[in-house]
């Protein structure tokens, strides 16, 4: 396995992450401790989780992926040989807390939540899950400004609640998630000028689906040393072809929910059988092919893979053994030529 140092720390995290939201859902807590037994037993040494965990979310569940990886590292010991990353909930979550957002005393409260669930007394890297501003993300291309659902926390204040439990060794690393090129300047500005911590990584999307992260953002990771932690790079299930002709297998996440239309357009299956037909014609397994180009992208510092069983898990990891020859590399951008972007 690969270890990439996750920003400008002396971090070092696998090139594969364990993903974790489906425990406490879709997967029981027996579940989630194999798989996090299966990850570490293959070197990987990067769990991901977040306070609004598992998804779909719902107050009767929240927590539980948290929870589950606790008492994991209660029972194995294992804390030292992992790097943890988990997220705050920002707006339209008052389950969590009342008028959930990122201001400081909901941070705090956030990571003590937690530290509490995951039984330790630190978190390696604390992202915030998405903004509290009015912008473009979770599938919104056209920055749109809207003032109703405006619930904007000044950066400084959320960014000097992170230092603040950085000075306090609750957490080491402050990084973002399903944020924008303005959100990331911002966020490197206000560290720079104040001299607060620093943001190591962004979690957002990025698959062969959805290349958007490589317009405005790709950049940023590169010069300012903030990679992308790419998540959702087999597109929900997409690209492993395992919905192929509007399969719906038992179990499956878009079985089971209705509510993922994000991968759910015709535009989406049509370019996704192109995919399917590259690894077909190469002798590839799709998964691995899809996930071996999101891991071979030099802006990213971890690829984020998630399952719900074993097999999955093992399938996922393995594509870290797998190197694209020029031939698929050739055929996968063509594709994207053709039809960027089809699922953003």
């Amino acid at each position: 396995m690969e270890y990439r140092q996750l920003g400008r720390t002396e971090l070092k995290v696998s090139k594969i992450c364990l993903g974790t939201m489906t425990w406490g859902e879709q997967n029981s807590e027996a579940e989630a401790h194999a798989q996090m037994d299966y990850a570490l037993d293959h070197e990987v040494n990067f769990f991901d989780a977040a306070e609004m965990y598992p998804v779909p979310p719902r107050p009767e569940t929240q927590g539980l992926t948290e929870q589950y990886m606790g008492t994991w590292l209660a029972k194995t010991g294992h804390r030292q040989r992992l790097i943890l990353a988990s997220k705050i909930a920002s707006t339209g979550m008052n389950y969590i807390r009342p008028d959930a957002n990122l201001r400081a005393d909901q941070i705090v409260a956030a990571v003590e939540g937690s530290l509490r669930r995951m039984q330790t007394d630190y978190i390696d890297l604390y992202q915030l899950h998405w903004p509290s501003r009015a912008t473009n993300f979770f599938g919104q291309l056209g920055y749109r400004f809207n003032a109703a659902a405006d619930q904007e926390v000044a950066i400084e204040e959320t960014l000097l609640a992170c230092d603040r439990l950085v000075q306090a060794g609750k957490i080491r690393h402050v990084g973002l998630s399903n944020e924008t090129p303005w959100g990331v300047a911002e966020y490197l500005r206000v560290a720079r000028e104040r001299g607060l911590a620093r943001i190591v990584s962004i979690q957002n999307p990025y698959s062969l689906l959805n290349r958007t992260f490589e317009v405005g953002l790709a950049e940023f990771a590169h010069r300012e040393k903030v990679g992308l932690l790419a998540y959702s790079p087999l597109a929900m299930g997409l690209l492993s072809g395992k919905y192929r002709h509007g399969a719906k297998p038992v179990g499956a996440r878009l079985s089971l929910f209705t509510r993922f239309q994000r991968y759910s357009s015709a535009l989406a299956a049509h370019t996704t059988e192109q995919y399917l037909a590259i690894a077909e014609q190469h002798g590839l397994d799709p998964a691995q092919m899809a996930l071996a180009y999101v891991t071979s992208r030099p802006f990213v510092t971890s690829n984020i893979i998630g399952a719900t069983n074993l097999d999955q898990l093992a399938t996922n990891i393995d594509s870290a053994d797998l190197t694209l020859n020029d031939a698929v590399l050739s055929a996968i951008e063509a594709v994207h030529s053709n039809q960027p972007n089809p699922c953003p």
